[in-house]
């Protein structure tokens, strides 16, 4: 999403108008700034390194190993900021797995107490588990890579110590978030690929080669 004036040069060289004015509208769709990480202590660090740049406003948190299509309705981070509105509150974003695959994800557990909502996909929590045993699961609904979070969170982070792995883990700081504000789950609609996966990267490249004019005959 940057100009590449060199690249951009070369291609007019070569007379590929075509593609500099592709790039170049890549370019203009967005404006991105950029934070670095400067050590790899974990996905609570690194939102936490974003905090003076979100400052007192509800925020998203997009894993970009996690690819979600869900092209006949509402991209699923839309989903998770309607149900931040309707709910005022932090949403994850979850879809069932397998039973035998709820050790590979974070597992939420459904507060029995309050009724789901909007048709059933929208639940307030009571607890979170990070990678679960299969036969201690509260659930199959794992976190996948979409949260709509208040900046409360922040103060959790900056204080959280040390979890799996020996780094700060969101699972952790949003777990003590629930002592101090309620927290939803959605169960979005659409095709998760994981992408961090060599099988989910595979499939994902298959997939979306398929759905392109110029390159579904060839991979069919």
């Amino acid at each position: 999403f940057d100009v590449n004036y060199e690249l951009e040069e070369r291609l007019k060289a070569s007379g590929k108008d075509k593609q500099v004015k592709l790039i170049r509208d890549i370019a203009d769709l967005a404006n991105i700034y950029y934070i670095r990480q400067k050590e790899p202590k974990g996905l609570g660090h690194a939102i936490l390194c974003a905090k003076t740049f979100i400052g007192e406003e509800p925020f998203a948190v997009l894993l970009g190993d996690d690819v979600v299509v869900n092209k006949n309705s509402k991209p699923a981070l839309k989903q998770l900021i309607d149900a931040y509105e309707q709910t005022k509150s932090s949403v994850v974003g979850v879809q069932t797995v397998a039973k035998e695959d709820v050790c590979k994800y974070g597992i939420v557990s459904p507060s029995h107490s309050h009724p789901r909502e909007n048709g059933g996909r929208l639940v307030k929590l009571n607890n979170m588990v990070e990678k679960p045993a299969v036969e201690e699961a509260p659930s199959d609904m794992a976190v996948l890579g979409r949260y709509v979070l208040t900046p409360k969170v922040f103060e959790l982070l900056e204080t959280q110590g040390k979890g799996a792995g020996g780094e700060i883990q969101l699972t952790d700081a949003i777990k003590r978030l629930m002592d101090i504000q309620a927290i939803y789950a959605y169960d979005f609609e659409g095709i998760r690929y994981d992408v961090g996966d060599k099988f989910g990267f595979i499939k994902a490249t298959i997939d979306f080669a398929l759905k392109r004019e110029d390159l579904k005959e060839k991979v069919q």
